[in-house]
């Protein structure tokens, strides 16, 4: 059965280029990124880990654990990350999960027949500090991953966490939100003292409150 947003995101213990890692002592009260790729030594996921391994500080600042997987070994891994420290100009930061027996994937639900019987598709996973799944998006093998994107998301999530707002469509850092249907107008500015606009009764935008 597929994970559905809300759910809690299944505990595992495996073998990583970093050792053993247990995911839930992992993310500790990070937010996590879990991201499968196809296989080792493939182009487009090549490309991806050296764009992930690049926005190593920007995912830390949004106290953020990175974890990537494949159904490869963990030799096969290790000589990857050679392969993807040269021709993306990186350094892999991060650990990528051994799943050749395909335990991850399976309770992932990563593995697509209709695509591919053998590899895993190109899953995301973005969990909160309560072990909850926030987000899932899956891209087909030959689509490499915006990973920009899912810095916008994750700032996004942590925002709506914490505040009654929700973020418009193409919504970047800095930008106004939504306030939520739940609070009436007229109570508005005692929450948003930074001001707000009514553009129609349920659609009322006030500046980023955290900001």
């Amino acid at each position: 059965m597929a994970l559905r947003l809300g759910d809690e995101a299944p505990n595992f213990t495996a073998e990583s280029t970093e050792g053993t890692i247990n995911f839930h002592e992992y993310l500790g009260d990070s937010w996590g990124v879990l991201f499968s790729h196809p296989a080792d030594f493939t182009p487009v996921c090549t490309t991806e880990l050296g764009a992930v391994s690049r926005l190593r500080d920007e995912f830390s600042k949004r106290n953020v654990k990175v974890i990537a997987l494949s159904v490869d070994g963990l030799e096969s891994h290790k000589s990857w990350i050679g392969d993807i420290n040269e021709t993306q100009n990186t350094a892999v930061n991060f650990p990528i999960i051994a799943d050749e027996d395909k335990k991850v994937s399976t309770l992932y639900d990563m593995i697509h027949p209709n695509a591919n019987e053998s590899f895993t598709v190109r899953s995301v996973f973005v969990i909160g500090p309560d072990k909850k799944i926030k987000l899932t998006i899956t891209y087909p093998a030959s689509t490499g991953r915006n990973f920009d994107e899912l810095l916008r998301v994750i700032d996004s999530l942590q925002l709506t966490a914490n505040y009654s707002v929700a973020t418009p469509a193409d919504w970047k850092e800095g930008e106004d939100v939504v306030v939520s249907p739940a609070i009436k107008t007229e109570e508005i500015p005692a929450k948003f003292p930074k001001g707000h606009r009514v553009i129609k009764p349920y659609l009322r935008m006030t500046p980023q409150p955290n900001k």
